[in-house]
């Protein structure tokens, strides 16, 4: 009930920008090479919405790979930093250097060492996104209770037990944070990649925009990406409901409005 209020809630705030900049646009006679109306931005995808299908779907195949990769790298390596000190001082300043440098920078090094193609869409999405995992992995396996660690010793449980059993369980809603957070950058992550090394995607597609000056263009591209964008933190948020009802539910209850 609440999930679907606050749907509709959301849509209808959509909807209402939409209309306040179509009024504002045609009241103000704002120019369309600098800020098309929605209906031109319709007029535009419906145009040739093949196009715009196959951008997607080069952008959307970029962005999942690489969230995965990056997901999966980065439970592994926060999992590690936190139980292995020795190869925590060898991971953690190699970690803080990958997020501190500029990606965009690091793009044209990945064409030079993998070719054009998909393969360094990739290795730029999963650089983007995988610091937040890895983080969230430490904070939540860091904050685990110590006397629930002690309960398992007690009852004979290895640490392999101690952490599929409570470290891991416990970590949970850090992680499905810091999964939130990488799938928003992932997004970013392949349109910086296709900014540079692509002939196909939606990045590509804003680029060809902007040589041509078709406003409406860049804005279709735009509002696909932020779908994608919203599609993906939806998929990472339903799996959080599944996997940790508890906690979503302990979530809701916390920041619930209360009635009158």
């Amino acid at each position: 009930m609440i999930e679907t209020r606050a749907l509709g809630i959301g849509l209808l705030t959509l909807a209402v920008l939409a209309v306040l900049w179509e009024i504002l646009v045609r009241l103000l006679h704002v120019q369309p090479f600098l800020l098309p109306p929605p209906s031109a931005v319709w007029q535009e995808f419906a145009s040739r919405p093949g196009i715009y299908w196959d951008n997607f779907l080069v952008s959307l195949s970029g962005t999942v790979i690489g969230f995965a990769v990056a997901a999966a790298a980065g439970v592994l390596i926060g999992t590690t930093v936190v139980y292995s000190p020795r190869l925590r001082a060898v991971l953690y300043p190699v970690i803080v250097v990958l997020q501190a440098a500029p990606k965009i920078a690091i793009a044209p090094l990945l064409i030079v060492w993998l070719g054009y193609g998909s393969l360094p869409q990739i290795v730029m999405v999963a650089l983007v996104s995988f610091f937040p995992v890895v983080m969230s992995t430490v904070a939540g396996l860091s904050s685990v209770e110590a006397d629930l660690l002690d309960l398992v010793r007690m009852l004979r449980g290895g640490r392999v037990k101690q952490f599929l059993k409570v470290a891991f369980p416990q970590a949970l809603p850090f992680i499905f944070s810091g999964l939130k957070v990488a799938a928003t950058l992932a997004v970013i992550g392949q349109v910086v990649a296709e900014f540079v090394s692509s002939n196909a995607g939606l990045g590509h597609a804003i680029m060809m925009a902007n040589s041509e000056l078709n406003v409406a263009m860049a804005f279709v591209s735009l509002i696909l990406l932020c779908a994608m964008g919203l599609a993906l933190f939806s998929l990472v948020e339903l799996a959080e409901r599944f996997l940790i009802p508890w906690n979503v539910e302990e979530s809701e209850r916390l920041f619930a409005v209360p009635q009158a």
